[in-house]
């Protein structure tokens, strides 16, 4: 497993709990082979009639005390070995979904949800059971099977080297299939990604499904990707399914053997009854190490092939990162300047920016327009190193942000999406978005965003359900809720991305009138295709494929008689025809 550093330290730090937990363990597979000594005596004095009521009794009892003992242990071991698993288990969840949270936005571009979804759940679980079952299966393949077989000694070395003829066979055909195994296991574990991916997809999008008509097309698709996944495991079965039958194959013909030659040796006397009947109790014993052989090759395999897709996410490195002596800041202001700022996608794709320079002073307003791809989200989101510029920079109190930790910086900043996005909370979880802050605060904040007496029509108020991605709240609801969000934090610096966009004529009027109102107070910066939210700006560009094609005041770009003008008098002309 080469994968295996990625456990190892989890191990470590329980290596004193996993050693009482084995200790535990040898301790029952101990116990287990003081039985058929037991049956041995018991049958030995039966077979000469030297056993009355009183010694059966005491036989009986001596494997009812070792039947305690073991159940004791067995706790023991299960609480520390499989509770470890589960403590494992945990924290890997743990690491994942942490790690996964520092990964660049640009990952999550590429990357399925169904994917990361397999890799919490799926892959996290076969670990689980690699670490628990499969150290309780190698423990019982090595130290049971070893003991088992120096009892089988003790009774007679010729009979113990024939009973394990069929030994080296499975060593073979266990190494032969491993390799088979894991390979089958990293197919299985891919389609179980796109199995959880189309599922999501298709519950996610249901309503639009149903819209359309397109159930069964649904249905179909999802079938196919099940198909797939089916045909993948049947084929892992047709190797895995081949290790429990040979394991009762081989540890039959053991039987057969023993049967043979050891019947014949206690015919002769060479053995007694008991020892006959103890050789194949422990034979018995021997059966399940051999499975285990099997069963943890499995574990071991499956886990194997998981931790590897997990260790690919864990050295996957963020592309957002921060120097390691970043500066001492000062609380942030909010002045702003982009210095020949240029930006692309993918290293090799056309800029999406291209050589924007511009300065935004404290507490003045920057209104960006342009048409749909012209890039005013994408500069927006450079702001707050979503992404990072590939040439210029951008400065902050005339400071480089790549010199400003990532927390300080997007602390500073409320942001509002072109998209506004809701978790499945209440309204005061998804304003407040985990702060502590006092229903005061919160109630200015809603009034400030023009949803205060909204969310007083609702009967719980502000713990009103919102449901996933706020499906009961309508388009302009969610925007004034992603808002609030933003202004309650009181930043020095609001990026909002079209923050009338989903809200009508009268609701616009109110949020363009809070932010005209933290003006002064505030470094603000928006980007609209309406361009009322902008056109009382301090300074307007706009965007044209990447470029500023014009600046200026909301005057003087209606005198350029250019992009602004044009759309101005198409939204006026709409506006008065409404």
């Amino acid at each position: 497993m080469k994968s295996f550093y990625v456990i190892k330290p989890y191990l470590m730090r329980r290596r004193a709990i996993i050693a009482i937990g084995v200790l535990c363990l040898m301790g029952v597979d101990t116990l287990q082979l003081f039985i058929p000594r037991v049956i041995k005596w018991a049958v030995d004095d039966l077979t000469m009639l030297h056993v009355d009521r009183g010694q059966l009794a005491i036989y009986a009892g001596e494997i009812l005390a070792i039947a305690v003992m073991m159940a004791l242990l067995r706790f023991v071991w299960r609480r520390f070995l499989i509770g470890t698993s589960r403590e494992i288990e945990k924290e890997i969840r743990n690491r994942l979904f942490s790690h996964i949270q520092t990964l660049s936005a640009d990952y999550f571009g590429t990357t399925k949800t169904g994917d990361l979804m397999a890799h919490a759940t799926n892959d996290i679980n076969n670990i689980r059971m690699a670490v628990g079952m499969g150290m309780v299966a190698m423990t019982d393949a090595i130290f049971l099977g070893s003991a088992a077989i120096c009892f089988m000694a003790y009774i007679n070395v010729k009979l113990t080297l024939f009973a394990l003829i069929p030994m080296p066979a499975i060593v073979l055909v266990t190494r032969t299939l491993a390799k088979k195994m894991h390979h089958r296991y990293t197919k299985v574990q891919a389609t179980f990604s796109e199995l959880t991916e189309a599922v999501r997809e298709s519950f996610s999008g249901i309503r639009i499904i149903k819209a359309f008509n397109r159930e069964k097309n649904a249905t179909n698709r999802v079938g196919g990707v099940s198909r797939k996944y089916i045909g993948e495991n049947i084929k892992l079965v047709k190797i895995t399914g081949m290790f429990f039958p040979m394991m009762l194959l081989f540890t039959n013909i053991s039987l057969a053997i023993v049967i043979f030659l050891g019947g014949r040796q206690t015919i002769t006397a060479e053995i007694t009854t008991g020892d006959f009947v103890a050789f194949i109790a422990y034979l018995n014993l021997l059966t399940w190490p051999m499975m285990a052989m099997g069963w943890v090759t499995n574990l071991i395999q499956r886990g194997s092939a998981s931790l590897d897709r997990l260790d690919r996410i864990f050295q996957r490195l963020p592309d957002i990162v921060e120097v390691k002596d970043a500066p001492v800041q000062l609380p942030i202001k909010g002045k702003i300047a982009f210095r020949g700022v240029t930006f692309s996608y993918q290293r090799n794709d056309a800029p999406a920016l291209r050589d924007i320079n511009f300065v935004v002073e404290r507490g003045s307003v920057l209104g960006i327009a342009g048409a749909q791809g012209s890039g005013k989200t994408t500069l927006l989101k450079l702001i707050s190193r979503i992404s990072d510029v590939t040439g210029g920079s951008i400065t902050i109190d005339d400071e480089d942000i790549r010199n400003v930790k990532l927390h300080d910086l997007r602390e500073a900043i409320g942001f509002v999406s072109q998209e506004p996005f809701l978790f499945s909370g209440s309204i005061r979880e998804n304003i407040t978005f985990g702060a502590d802050i006092d229903e005061e605060t919160l109630i200015n904040a809603a009034k400030a965003a023009a949803l205060y007496d909204t969310i007083l029509s609702f009967p719980a108020g502000f713990d009103t359900v919102v449901g996933e991605k706020g499906i009961v709240l309508s388009g302009g609801q969610k925007q004034r809720i992603v808002i609030a969000r933003a202004l309650i934090k009181d930043p020095p610096i609001l990026l909002l991305d079209d923050p009338i966009g989903q809200v009508d004529t009268q609701t616009a009027a109110m949020i363009i009138g809070t932010i005209r109102s933290a003006a002064c107070e505030k470094t603000i910066i928006i980007a609209s295709h309406r361009l009322p939210a902008i056109q009382f700006a301090d300074n307007i560009i706009i965007l044209e494929d990447g470029k500023v094609a014009e600046s200026g005041t909301h005057d003087a770009l209606i005198a350029l008689d250019g992009y602004y003008a044009k759309t101005h008098f198409i939204q006026s002309a709409e506006a008065l025809g409404q």
